[in-house]
């Protein structure tokens, strides 16, 4: 599953498109402690949260995570906001709690692999 396809299916907000929104997607991950999520974000992740700040960017860089995905509402901040424009990382938004958001993103992936 791309990043494409998850904004085509999901409805989720694009906050700012990466560099590369054909990369694939292999799972969610859900995580607000960023020292557990340095060290546990799978490479290709869709990286679920409602940390919006420059530091999110940083280690979602650092994991190689597809994507950040912003729970709640959550927004960017300026500083955050440039960044993820600077490095070309997709972040996408939803008004959804983190669990539904990541069991979507699951459900568009199952539904989509070809068994």
């Amino acid at each position: 599953m791309t990043i494409e396809k998850i904004i085509e299916k999901s409805g989720f907000k694009v906050i700012n498109e990466g560099k590369d929104i054909t990369q694939t997607i292999s799972k969610p991950f859900c995580c607000d402690l960023l020292s557990i999520a340095m060290s546990r974000v799978p490479a290709n992740a869709a990286w679920v949260t409602v940390m919006g700040n420059i530091n999110t960017l940083a280690v979602a860089t650092l994991t190689e995570a597809s994507c950040v995905i912003l729970a709640e509402g959550i927004q960017l901040d300026a500083p955050a906001q440039e960044r993820a424009k600077s490095e070309g990382i997709t972040v996408l938004s939803t008004e959804m709690p983190i669990f539904e958001a990541a069991s979507l993103v699951q459900k568009i992936i199952d539904e989509n692999t070809e068994l």
